[in-house]
C-alpha cells in the first residue's frame, strides 16, 4: 500500500514526536509508509525529570524514551541529535539546517512534517526554530546552489506544519495557522498513548493532559505549506493523496 513512500518528520524535543505528531506517524506506518523523524535535542531541560538527578542522567533516559516511542510507533528510522534543549533559538542556522538538508538528500522523502512557526500549543521558542529551520531545509534541498558538498539535490513533494483547532485553556493563545489537512487517528489513537507512555519521565505531563486528549484526541490538524506544483489551498484527509 505504500508505493515506496516515505515521510520524515523534524521535532524539538523526545515526545514531540507523539505528544503531537504520533498519529500521522502510525497511519503512515499502518500504510507501509517508510518514516524517518529527526529530533534535535535530548530534552535536557524539561520540568518534569523522573528519577534524573543531573541533566546528563536525563538526557540518556530520554534518549531511550523517544527510541521506545518510536518502536510502538512503527517508525522506521529515527536519530537524536546534539542541541541542547531550550537553546535552539541560538542554533546557527545555516548550519543546523545543511544537516537537515543532508538528511533529506539522503532519505529522499516525499512528505515532510514539522511544528507550524506558532510554536504549537505551547508557543514553545524549539518548536518555532525547528520549524523554521525544516523550512529553510524543505526548500534548499532541492537547490543545486545551496550545500553542493552534501549531496545531489533532492526535491520533496510537500511540506506539512502542525496546527489545532483548540488553544489550551489558561495560556496565551497561539497563532494557528488555518488547517487544510484534517487526519482521523481513531485507528490509533491508543497506539499515540502508548508512544506517550513510553516517556515514563513526562508521567507528569500526560496525566495533566488526559482530558485534552479524551476531548480532542481523535484528529490531527496539518497545513500544506508547500508543493512542488502551484495549486489552490484544499481540504483533504490523507497526506499522500494524489502521489
Amino acid at each position: 500500500m505504500g508505493l515506496n513512500l516515505k515521510m520524515m518528520l523534524v521535532v524539538a524535543h523526545p515526545d514531540d514526536e507523539c505528544f503531537a505528531f504520533g498519529g500521522a506517524l502510525a497511519l503512515a506506518a499502518d500504510r507501509g509508509v517508510e518514516t524517518y523523524v529527526v529530533c534535535l535535542t535530548d530534552g535536557q531541560a524539561a520540568t518534569h525529570r523522573g528519577h534524573a538527578t543531573s541533566a546528563e542522567e536525563l538526557g540518556k533516559m530520554r534518549r531511550k524514551e523517544f527510541a521506545a516511542s518510536c518502536k510502538v510507533l512503527g517508525v522506521t528510522h529515527y536519530e537524536l541529535l546534539d542541541y541542547q534543549d531550550a537553546q535552539l533559538e541560538f542554533v546557527n542556522v545555516s548550519r543546523v539546517a545543511g544537516r537537515l538538508v543532508k538528511r533529506m538528500r539522503r532519505f529522499q522523502p516525499d512528505v515532510v512534517l514539522t511544528f507550524g512557526s506558532d510554536g504549537a500549543l505551547n508557543t514553545h521558542p524549539d518548536h518555532m526554530i525547528v520549524s523554521m529551520l525544516t523550512t529553510a531545509a524543505f526548500h534548499w534541498s532541492g537547490r543545486p546552489s545551496r550545500y553542493p558538498e552534501l549531496g545531489e539535490p533532492f526535491q520533496p513533494r510537500r511540506l506539512f506544519t502542525l496546527t489545532s483547532d483548540f488553544v489550551l485553556p489558561g495560556r496565551q493563545a497561539p497563532l494557528l495557522s488555518p488547517w487544510t489537512t484534517v487526519l482521523d487517528i481513531g485507528s490509533v489513537r491508543e497506539r499515540k498513548m502508548e508512544a506517550f507512555r513510553q516517556h515514563v519521565s513526562q508521567a507528569p505531563l500526560m496525566e495533566r493532559t488526559r482530558g485534552i486528549f479524551e476531548k480532542h484526541g481523535g484528529r490531527e490538524f496539518y497545513t500544506l505549506l508547500a508543493t512542488t506544483s502551484p495549486q489552490p489551498a484544499q481540504m483533504t484527509t490523507d497526506m499522500f493523496s494524489g502521489l
